[in-house]
């Protein structure tokens, strides 16, 4: 019988002391009386999952939490901007941000609610603070920028209606803490946009756990691009400077560590970035994202030319996260992509000569 590497390890046994036996007929097959000649009857079994059924059990979440993936984005994006847009003195683009910021929360909430069922479940989460919970801290950072981008916004609607807003005495305390909340907001913006990335690879799907280093880098980057293209579309393309030049800097940032992001990953888990429906989705997304980008920095001064390239920077965000979404959902169909990258970091174990301990499944 076949030993397995880590009893090279163990200390050797005693010698056993032999018992006399009586005389009987012999046992087993051939000659061998202490059945060492005895036949297999269990050949070796290559596993492939138990009972048919996927080793890795996919997360209930539906196409609204992808949409709120793609909306939260957008949201810390916009906010971002929007605080670049305040201190640059730009007031349309900042008008513009604010608004498409709130927005994105309102839906992106709203798509986060109808997948988690009851709105109180939603409430509940903000009942503690969890730091060792991805779901918690995003839940705290939604409700702090949602706070933020709220007041901006109703300030920049009641300026908008000339102060008919009936906010009463309210308005002068609105009035203070614009600008506040507008800084809140902005610093807020990058981690909404970050920590659905977390959310996502601290889970044990294979391909968005293959990717937890480095999709963060990924999320932000596009939703980057997205809030820029956004603003390109909504802006007067005389403000539009800040935004353009965010644009093309998620663009880079984009391909870049998305491909980076890949190369890091175990080669079996990267299959469903490209293959299928989600390869599809991603290999469209780059295209996109080139586009736009380049439409951005070279024609981005032309009304028409910026609409076509913020769409696009828009279409771009939203492939590369629906389609990292489906890609995760897809690896927890077929026990391959979890057993194949285990056996590959249990023989990177062995190799590196750690045998002293029952982690077989850690990177």
């Amino acid at each position: 019988m076949s030993s397995s590497p880590f009893d090279e390890t163990r200390p050797p046994e005693p010698p056993r002391r032999r018992r006399r036996r009586k005389r009987g007929p012999r046992r087993g097959w051939g000659s061998g009386g202490d059945g060492s000649r005895e036949a297999f009857m269990v050949p070796d079994v290559e596993f492939a999952s138990y009972y048919d059924k996927p080793v890795v059990k996919a997360p209930p979440w539906g196409h609204e939490v992808a949409a709120y993936l793609v909306l939260g984005g957008i949201a810390g994006g916009s906010g971002l901007l929007a605080l670049g847009a305040q201190i640059a003195g730009l007031p349309k683009l900042r008008r513009n941000t604010r608004l498409s910021a709130l927005g994105a929360v309102i839906v992106g909430g709203a798509a986060l609610v109808a997948d988690l069922g009851r709105p109180d479940r939603f409430y509940n989460m903000l009942r503690t603070f969890k730091v060792t919970s991805p779901m918690s801290v995003g839940s705290w950072i939604l409700a702090s920028f949602g706070a933020g981008a709220g007041i901006t916004a109703v300030a920049e609607l009641d300026r908008l209606s000339g102060e008919r807003v009936p906010l009463g005495p309210l308005r002068k305390l609105l009035q203070l803490l614009e600008g506040p909340a507008g800084v809140e907001a902005g610093i807020m913006g990058t981690p909404l946009a970050a920590y659905t990335a977390v959310l996502l690879s601290d889970t044990a799907v294979p391909t968005w756990n293959a990717m937890h280093r480095d999709l963060p880098f990924v999320f932000v980057s596009s939703a980057s691009l997205a809030a820029g293209g956004l603003a390109m579309i909504t802006t007067p393309t005389a403000q539009t400077r800040p935004a353009r030049a965010l644009a093309v800097l998620g663009v880079l940032g984009d391909v870049v560590a998305m491909r980076w992001t890949e190369s890091q990953m175990d080669p079996t888990a990267a299959e469903p970035l490209h293959h299928g429906h989600p390869g599809a989705m991603l290999r469209w997304s780059e295209r996109l994202a080139i586009l736009g980008g380049i439409g951005a920095l070279l024609g981005g001064g032309w009304p028409p030319t910026a609409v076509l390239s913020g769409a696009a920077l828009v279409a771009a965000s939203t492939l590369t996260r629906f389609g990292v979404f489906e890609a995760g959902l897809e690896s927890t169909k077929d026990p391959r992509y979890t057993v194949v990258p285990q056996k590959r970091r249990l023989a990177k174990r062995r190799a590196e000569g750690v045998v002293d301990d029952s982690i077989t499944t850690a990177g």
